[in-house]
């Protein structure tokens, strides 16, 4: 076994059906905060006012102008809102994007985030954070970023529509895949990332929230440790130009593992071992077209002369271990790919 380091993130987790309502506010009493700034989309308006209903005036005030990718100006309006409440902690409820708000907060105010996720996208255990600006993407690690609670409540998912779900899982899938040949990828993190996909794909499958949450919880871990590879470099770049999150994460990752597949035996094998199937690839496309997932990006919205530049702005970011050159137009070939829905 080769030397290795695992940095254990520190977060407390809370997992059960019917969480957010039970367990919510002892949560936040525990943590000591006094005035906290509630992100969310209006989307959830009516389920989020049942959630934090117990906790009265301690909600100072509320943000809800939540955007994809976290865009500056989105960043900005909810550090004021913050600054103006005096709030001393942040609560989260929502998906993704919500909780890349409540980062954005935490990065500059230096504050705690309670989360409660309601997607599987997994931000929640990742100090990672994003801000968009100009079709350009920005990312970075911060302690500050990562949630001090995370209630995981499976109630809150069951409720998703069948396609966000299924993008959202396929989003949980690919930080898994990643965490295989991820730049600081170790063995414990190896471990958890199979197990997440394997909770994932049979959530997916069965349509079982709760696996799906525990898998989403897992995979995000294992990424969290492993860090960001050419797949989530790749992504980044494709959200920064405004396509949707987690439908590119779905369309993109079969791509990925077969460009990396000939690099990464032992990812195959333990990804395939996670899936149940004998070629990850193409159970992998299987399970994506069983589910309905659009085949390329140019379904997303990608346009064919954007191919070139997205190939230019991922191939400088890709870490030098990834387990398959990029140079020599390869990563333009990966892209074309997945842009035309092609077989990978």
């Amino acid at each position: 076994m080769r030397e290795f380091t695992y940095d254990a993130l520190p977060a407390r987790i809370v997992f059960g059906a019917g969480a957010a309502r039970t367990r919510l506010a002892s949560e936040i009493e525990r943590l000591g905060a006094r005035r906290l700034l509630l992100v969310a989309s209006e989307r959830d308006a009516e389920r989020v006012r049942e959630i934090v209903a117990p906790l009265g005036s301690t909600v100072a005030a509320t943000f809800t102008a939540v955007r994809e990718h976290v865009p500056v100006a989105t960043a900005e309006a909810a550090r004021a809102a913050a600054a103006e409440a005096r709030a001393d902690a942040v609560l989260s409820i929502g998906g993704g994007s919500t909780t890349g708000a409540a980062k954005a907060v935490a990065l500059t105010a230096r504050i705690p985030i309670v989360a409660v996720p309601t997607t599987y996208a997994g931000s929640e255990v990742t100090a990672v954070w994003g801000l968009t600006e100009d079709d350009r993407k920005t990312t970075g690690t911060d302690p500050a970023v990562l949630p001090r609670v995370v209630v995981y409540d499976p109630e809150l998912t069951a409720s998703l529509p069948r396609d966000l779900a299924v993008a959202s899982g396929f989003n949980a899938l690919a930080h898994g895949v990643e965490a295989f040949w991820a730049p600081r990828r170790n063995p414990v993190s190896t471990a958890i990332a199979e197990d997440g996909i394997a909770a994932v794909a049979a959530g997916l499958s069965k349509d079982d929230p709760e696996a799906l949450l525990r898998g989403a919880w897992l995979t995000a871990t294992a990424f969290a440790a492993a860090g960001s590879g050419l797949h989530h470099k790749l992504c980044h770049v494709l959200g920064g130009m405004g396509l949707p999150h987690a439908r590119t994460h779905a369309v993109v990752l079969p791509h990925v593992l077969a460009f990396n597949a000939p690099g990464a035996p032992d990812a195959v094998a333990r990804v395939a071992r996670a899936l149940g199937v004998e070629d990850p690839v193409r159970g992998l496309q299987a399970l994506a077209e069983e589910m309905g997932v659009p085949r390329g990006l140019r379904d997303l919205g990608l346009r064919a002369e954007q191919v070139d530049d997205v190939a230019a702005l991922t191939a400088p970011a890709v870490p030098a271990d990834n387990p398959v050159p990029v140079g020599g137009g390869a990563l333009r070939r990966l892209v074309r790919a997945a842009w035309a829905g092609e077989r990978p």
